[in-house]
């Protein structure tokens, strides 16, 4: 039987590699507009998001959003967006991703609390869609499409 890697390299797909936190999350690592970052992978985020404090460091143009956020027990929360962003996952590219800004200070308190290192954003389902994500859960490996 054909292993899930050698199939997907087939199809076109690249490996990167997840780490598993002691949250039981993922992270992986990303680069954005050119400059590298840790991120938490979550299926369940419909849109992949920074935090505010990320606008510098992945030299974001941003606007005003209406758009509230919700999430990780955070309610109604003010956000941002940023459109036409460079994202890099391993040999994946995308060069018009659109990213959401808000506050993340809960998530990162939770992952320090917890002695995981906090993260400088969300990927999220937009981004895994778009990459036509495959999670190998046992191996720890993300595919995406190239």
């Amino acid at each position: 039987m054909q292993s899930l890697e050698k199939f997907l390299f087939e199809k076109n797909y690249t490996k990167v590699k997840l780490h598993l936190t002691k949250t039981n999350h993922f992270e992986i690592k990303a680069t954005i507009n050119g400059r590298k970052g840790l991120f938490i992978l979550d299926t369940g985020a419909s849109s992949s998001c920074l935090r505010f404090e990320a606008i510098e460091t992945f030299k974001l143009d941003v606007e005003d959003s209406e758009i509230k956020a919700a999430g990780a027990g955070a309610v109604n929360m003010d956000t941002k967006m940023s459109i036409r962003n460079k994202v890099k996952i391993g040999k994946w590219r995308s060069n018009k991703t659109a990213l959401i800004l808000f506050n993340l200070t809960h998530v990162n308190e939770a992952l320090t609390y917890h002695k995981s290192k906090p993260v400088d954003g969300i990927i999220g389902a937009d981004i895994l869609k778009k990459g036509k994500a495959i999670i190998d859960y046992d191996k720890k490996h993300l595919y995406l499409k190239l």
